[in-house]
Order: structure tokens, then C-alpha cells, then sequence
């Protein structure tokens, strides 16, 4: 016959109170502030002088520019620049490098995209337009930047190896080189945006810089269309960049063609916006 056990009786543990003392608060120990446009143009900087397309697109744009630049400036003589600016040289490396600079606007936001890293983009700054406007911004002050040091300095050396013999000033066609370019690449950015995909956009944007320098040669071989060829050979990217150059400057240095491509760039960054905050991610 077995010996009964004695019971135990085990009182259970109370409850922990999770409740604060009244009159009390809990205070977080890690520091929160209130994020800012600031914020996302440092990310937006870390990002872009990080990823080696940068230095590779702006690398090529600078060779092509300088490189060709020094090139033709070393087969001219001081009598070529009686009557125009030191800085024509530089045209015939802008003419490739540009599509450099669309290239780059392109990848800095569609990279994003195709790596699936816009998620943690997104997560870390809700903020999806804040994201895109230090994207605008950062993008836009480095290619502006670049393009004018290209330009002014094939400028300078071509100034001085034909001995500054042209009193002509070229300061405005650096200015408006470099912003010309820089707008285009912009507009790579907000098409990229918009598209999502880097060879979609990039494949966009040569068709919409190369389309309008070719297309009017077939357009003017019928009257019906002669005219709309001609502003498209006047407005191209090409002949824009030739104007503000000064290398044909009969309607005016590149004003309205600077002008169209302000007009063109601001629509298709307002549609950027506007879809970006409508779609998924």
C-alpha cells in the first residue's frame, strides 16, 4: 500500500504591472526628430557619389568633352575665333557626352527600381515626393556642376593657346552648356521615373534626342510637312546646343530652344510626381 503524498500547493507568480504611476510617461532613449528635405538630399548624395555608374557615366562624359574639345581646339588657329567664343570646342564632346548625363539620370532612380531597394527607400522617408524631389535636386547640382567645369575649362585652355586674341565673352555659354545638358538629364530622371525601367528610359530619351535631328530630313522632302521639319531641325538637341554656342545664331543663342526644354522637363517631372504617388511600388 502506497504512502499518499503530501499536496503542494504552488501559488502562482502575480502578474507584472505594465501600467506606468499616474502622473508619469514613458520616454523613449533614443533620440527622434522630425525627419526633412535635408535628410533625403544626404541619403540621395550618399547614393549617388557611392554606385560606380556615376563615376563611369560622368568619367566618360568628362573624356569625351575635355578629349574632344582639346582635340579640335588644337586643330584650330586664333584666326577661327575672331568672331566666336573660346568655348565652340567643347559643343563637339557635348554632342556624345550628353547622352552620358541621360544615361546617369536614368539610372539614378530606375536602378533603385530594378533591384527592388526603392522598398527600403520608401520605408525609411514615407515621403515618396520628398524622395523624388532630393533625387531632382541632387542629380541636377552634380550634372550642372560637371558640365559647366568641362565647358569652362576647355574654354580656358583653348584661350590659351590661341592667346585670348577674341574679346568675345563665353561666360554665357557655359552657363547655358552646361544647363542645357543638365536639363536633359533631368528629364532622363523623370522619364525614368515614370517608366521604371533603365533600358525602356534610356531607349526614350535617344529617341527623343536623335528622332528630331533625323526625322526632318524626310519630313522636308514633302511641302505638307516642310514646316513642321523645320522647327524640328531649329528646336533639336543638337542645333539647341549649336545656337548657345554660337555656331548658328541667326534666331537668336539657344533662348527658346532653353526655354522648350524647361517647359518639356517640368511637365514630365509633374508627371512623375503624379504617378508616384498613385502606383505600388
Amino acid at each position: 500500500m502506497s504512502t499518499p503524498q503530501p499536496q503542494t500547493h504552488q501559488q502562482a507568480a502575480p502578474a507584472p504591472n505594465w501600467q506606468s504611476a499616474p502622473g508619469t510617461s514613458y520616454t523613449s532613449p533614443i533620440p527622434i526628430t522630425r525627419t526633412h528635405l535635408g535628410h533625403a538630399l544626404t541619403s540621395e548624395w550618399t547614393k549617388i557619389k557611392s554606385v560606380r555608374s556615376t563615376m563611369w557615366t560622368l568619367g566618360v562624359f568628362l573624356l569625351l568633352v575635355v578629349g574632344i574639345g582639346l582635340l579640335v581646339a588644337a586643330n584650330t588657329d586664333s584666326n577661327d575665333y575672331a568672331d566666336v567664343p573660346y568655348t565652340i570646342p567643347a559643343f563637339f564632346g557635348l554632342i556624345l557626352g550628353q547622352i552620358c548625363l541621360i544615361t546617369l539620370g536614368v539610372l539614378v532612380v530606375s536602378s533603385e527600381y530594378g533591384t527592388g531597394m526603392i522598398r527600403t527607400t520608401f520605408t525609411a522617408s514615407p515621403q515618396r515626393h520628398r524622395v523624388l524631389t532630393a533625387k531632382l535636386l541632387i542629380f541636377f547640382v552634380v550634372a550642372f556642376v560637371v558640365s559647366a567645369f568641362a565647358i569652362g575649362f576647355v574654354g580656358l585652355i583653348t584661350s590659351g593657346m590661341h592667346g585670348g586674341a577674341s574679346d568675345n565673352k563665353w561666360g554665357g555659354t557655359v552657363l547655358m552648356g552646361a544647363l542645357y545638358v543638365s536639363l536633359l538629364g533631368v528629364l532622363a530622371l523623370a522619364v525614368g521615373s515614370m517608366l521604371r525601367h533603365s533600358a525602356g528610359a534610356i531607349t526614350a530619351m535617344l529617341g527623343l534626342v536623335l528622332v528630331p535631328a533625323i526625322l526632318p530630313a524626310f519630313l522636308m522632302m514633302s511641302e505638307s510637312l516642310r514646316t513642321l521639319g523645320e522647327k524640328m531641325t531649329e528646336y533639336n538637341a543638337p542645333n539647341a546646343l549649336a545656337k548657345i554656342f554660337e555656331l548658328d545664331s541667326e534666331n537668336g543663342g539657344g533662348g527658346s530652344q532653353l526655354v522648350l526644354l524647361v517647359g518639356v522637363t517640368a511637365a514630365a517631372i509633374a508627371g512623375a510626381y503624379a504617378l508616384l504617388e498613385r502606383r505600388d511600388v
